[in-house]
Parts: structure tokens; sequence; C-alpha cells
């Protein structure tokens, strides 16, 4: 080792080194010969839930879960002495919390015998947008559909119902109540066209710059008067957020549905809580299709439940026309959502863990810096 390099065993001192390797936005951690984690970066201790002393005190094996490819990658790197890249290892456990999906570089560090350096990459949040892409393929499809389906359903089943209207005058009483079934389940089928129609809506989105506590704040006022009456509706919004640039009716009707979802999720437990959460999370960018424009999406908007939580094979296609859990349900409502926030540039997400589940909107800022001024003024401040 040449006088300039800093050795790993020494970056407690090496603030240079210290800085550059806590500024990566990836864990970073360095594991000895005998498996001991002996450094790790400020990602690394957020990732791991623990602080780089606590780190220290135990082997590598001790936080990824059992029989985990990476104990197999450290032994690989070490006998071959070269780096290797691992993609899409699950290192989900009750430790590190669920979809904790990542790729990993593993890399000797000839001047320390045995020891290695582990890059995590956290896949999370790209196969989240990734899966979003493909929400709003599966909006599209819906949309060529509800327009076949508007003209060419809908005028023969107006036909239908007229004819049974029709049989209906001169027939018995139990052929009656036949005719009177069909007429309800050709209203029924009429209903869910007119549902489907929504979809086949490209017109653009007339937007503005909008307070989303204002929206959020109505939703909140329309939900206790009704649906949500018995149920503890809180709040803690970031105060200094800036207008999203959207369309307020639009994002009334998002908010209402993801309440309402809610609201139904927490039934009548005495417990049963929602939380409406805002904050600013910068760094989340989403690339323009045909364009090499990227989108910032540092607006965050949560809806919170305490609800048993959506089951783990439906949470991958939640937003995916006619996907319910609720026994009467369309499975429209979620997709109606994707399309709304998709058309709007933004994404959504579902988290459901541990009787916990969270809507997650991301969404761009407004560019008026004026009317983002009026909005950091009347929004309403913290958690009450």
């Amino acid at each position: 080792m040449t006088k300039d390099m800093i050795s790993p065993s020494d970056y407690a001192g090496g603030t240079v080194a210290m800085a550059v390797l806590n500024a990566i936005q990836n864990p970073v951690i360095m594991v000895d010969e005998s498996g001991f984690v002996v450094f790790a970066n400020w990602e690394a201790e957020a990732f791991f839930g623990a602080s780089a002393s606590h780190l220290a005190r135990y082997r590598i094996s001790t936080f990824i879960p059992f029989g985990s490819p990476l104990l197999a990658l450290i032994d690989q790197v070490r006998e071959r002495k070269a780096p290797v890249n691992e993609y899409r290892v699950d290192l989900s456990s009750p430790r590190l919390g669920q979809d904790k999906l990542v790729d990993l570089y593993v890399a000797p560090v000839l001047s320390e015998p045995g020891a290695v350096v582990i890059v995590f990459q956290e896949r999370s949040m790209a196969d989240k947008i990734d899966r979003q892409l493909t929400h709003r393929a599966a909006a599209r499809s819906v949309t060529g559909l509800a327009s076949m389906l508007a003209h060419e359903i809908k005028n023969p089943l107006s036909g239908i119902r007229g004819a049974a209207q029709l049989l209906e005058q001169s027939a018995v009483d139990d052929d009656r109540a036949l005719t009177r079934l069909i007429c309800d389940e050709t209203d029924r089928i009429v209903s869910l066209v007119d549902r489907m129609e929504v979809f086949s809506d490209e017109r653009p989105v007339d937007r503005m710059p909008v307070n989303i506590h204002s929206v959020l704040d109505h939703v909140k006022a329309v939900a206790k008067a009704g649906f949500a009456r018995n149920i503890r509706v809180t709040e803690s919004y970031d105060p200094s957020l800036p207008a999203v640039y959207a369309n307020r009716d639009q994002l009334v009707q998002v908010f209402l549905n993801l309440v309402k979802n809610a609201a139904e999720a927490v039934g009548d437990r005495p417990d049963g809580e929602i939380m409406l959460t805002t904050a600013y999370r910068p760094g989340i960018r989403l690339s323009v299709a045909g364009t090499r424009e990227k989108i910032s999406l540092p607006l965050e908007f949560c809806v919170h439940d305490n609800g048993p939580g959506v089951p783990l094979d439906l949470l991958p296609h939640l937003f995916d026309p006619f996907i319910t859990t609720k026994p009467n349900g369309s499975g429209l409502g979620l997709a109606l959502v994707a399309k709304i926030i998709g058309d709007h540039g933004g994404i959504i997400e579902c988290d459901s863990q541990n009787s916990r589940t969270t809507f997650r909107v991301l969404m761009p800022a407004s560019k008026d810096a004026s009317l983002e001024d009026a909005s950091i003024a009347s929004s309403t401040g913290p958690s009450r």
C-alpha cells in the first residue's frame, strides 16, 4: 500500500475517506476474515437498522437471512480474490423487513487478507417504477376495451332491456320476475361499461398548482361525515411542502377512493386508524417515454391504515383492472386511481406488511414559485 492510500481499517481516522463513503447513496460494509462487520457507512446503518458500533459486535450472518446467497458470494470472492456481482438477491427477513431485493457487488480488500467490501443496491424503488409502468400499460389496454364495449355492447343491451319491458306487460306473475331479472342485469352491465368508459378519456389533464393539504383536509371532512365517521383519522403534514401540479377534482377523487378503501379495510376495529401524511422526498426521477427528459417526483402523499393488509399474492397486481379483495367489488377503483396518477406524470405504490398498509403517491411539484409560496403559507401544520 502506498503512503497516499487509506486502509479500510483506518476509516475512523480518515476524514476524507469517511466523507466519501458516507456520501454514497448505497449501503457499504466491510467484513473481515472472520465475518465480523468492521465498517459500515451511514446508508448501511439505515439499511440494517443498527449503528456501526452495534454491527461491529456481530458477524454479517447475524443480520441476513439464514442460507442467504450473500454468504456464498463472500466465500467465492475470498477464494478467487476477484470481485463478483449478483443481481436481484432477496434479503427479506423480519429483521430487515419485506421487499428487500438488492443487487450485490462484493470485492476483496487486497491489503486486508480475507476481508471483503460489500455494496448493496436496493431494487425496490426501481422495481416499483417498473411495475407502475406495467400498470399504465394495463390501463391503456382497458382504454381500448372500454371504447369497444361502449360502442358494441350498450346498443344491443338497450334493445334487450326494451324487449324485456314489453314482455313484462303481458307476462304472468311468475314470468314477470324473469323479465325484471333481465332488466336488472342489463342495467348492471351498462353501469359497469359506464365506469369503464372513464378509462377511454384521453384528453389532456387540466392542471394547475394545488395545495395538497387543502385537498386532504377536504377528503378528511367528507370521510368523517360519512363512511369513516367512527374511525380515527389523523394527519402528519410537512408544512413547507410546495404546491403539486395537478387537477384538484381528480386528486380529490383519488384520495377519496384511497381513504374509502382504508376505511373498509379497518372496518369496525376499535383501534382502527387512518393516517394521512405528506413529505418531500428528493432524488426520485422518472424517465419520459420517447424522450431523454426525466421528471422529478419529490412530493410524497400517503394514506396509511392498520387494517389486516393486502394478500401478498395480490400485492404486485393490485392496480391491474378487475383485481379486488372485496366480495362485491368490480376491481376498477384502484385501476382508475393508477390511471389518474399516471396521467399526472406520477406513480402510486402499495406497501402492506404487519397489519400496516400504505398507499404512496409520488408526484411532481408545481413550477409556479409564487403559488408555491401561497401554498406553504396556507398549509396545515404538523400532525394534530
